[in-house]
């Protein structure tokens, strides 16, 4: 039996010891593999390896510890694995390090802004390119965040952020865009924003929603006050951004993910 069209599952690979959601549990380079090997089994069809985490407040970390962290484990699962793999980092030269062991996406939280470099060193790559909507740092962005218009704002900075990585030479197919989702935003900027995916996808570019496990669902629902807590608001948000047509969610319950826009993707099937 055949379905429309869904959402990609991308899985969240942290190998870091301060990560929002599960801060340490994969530093080890063998339990991010053995993590790594279940996000597959359970449906991931692109992996997202971090190695500085960007949960408000973390503190910066140097490009050679950065390094260390992830290349080993691109290049382990580029050994037995052929799922695509994004690198999740603002860093021009992890990045370059990173598609040289494999990665075929990079998933940059400052829309290569953090180096002067980093437009024309998407290009030279040639590899996908994700911009999000950052306000601010990741250690100040939840200081109050002000918008005249959220949507609107948003929208303006992704449209020039992906016109600079045009004119550096990125190609327009090779570009996504993330709003951001709880990146220097208050509970009804993000729900703002997943109300308006629509318009963001109305762009024309793939769009990458990361509501998975985000601070904003436990303001909604204080039972979901531990980040673990919040699979439900993960799934609702995840449907929201489906029916709006966006081209991946990032999941850190990836089965469940996976269940949930099957089902989706089944219903709206259905005769």
């Amino acid at each position: 039996m055949t379905f429309p069209a869904r959402p990609r599952v991308m899985g969240v690979v942290n190998v870091t010891p301060d990560s929002f959601s599960d801060g340490g549990r994969f530093l080890d380079h063998a339990s991010a593999l053995a993590h790594v090997r279940q996000l597959i089994a359970d449906g991931a069809e692109i992996l997202d390896i971090g190695g500085e985490s960007t949960r408000p407040g973390a503190a910066p970390v140097t490009e050679t510890d950065e390094l260390a962290r992830v290349i080993p484990l691109i290049e382990a699962i580029r050994a037995h694995s052929d799922v695509a793999i994004s690198i999740d980092t603002m860093k021009p030269a992890v990045a370059r390090a990173a598609v040289a062991a494999g990665a075929s996406i990079w998933n940059d939280v400052a829309a290569l802004r953090f180096g002067p470099d980093a437009p024309e060193v998407a290009a030279e790559l040639g590899c996908e390119v994700v911009l999000m909507h950052m306000l601010g740092e990741p250690g100040t962005m939840q200081d109050a965040p002000v918008y005249d218009d959220v949507v609107a704002q948003v929208q303006a900075f992704l449209l020039a952020r992906a016109d600079a990585a045009m004119a550096a030479g990125v190609a327009r197919g090779k570009i996504w865009l993330d709003p951001g989702i709880g990146f220097g935003k208050t509970l009804q900027h993000n729900l703002a924003l997943i109300a308006a995916l629509p318009r963001l996808v109305a762009l024309g570019y793939p769009v990458l929603l990361g509501a998975s496990r985000k601070r904003f669902i436990a303001a909604i629902d204080p039972l979901g006050e531990a980040a673990d807590a919040r699979l439900g608001g993960s799934l609702a948000a995840h449907l929201a951004g489906a029916a709006a047509g966006v081209a991946a969610v990032r999941a850190h319950d990836v089965r469940e993910t996976a269940q949930a826009l099957a089902v989706w993707q089944a219903v709206r099937a259905a005769p």
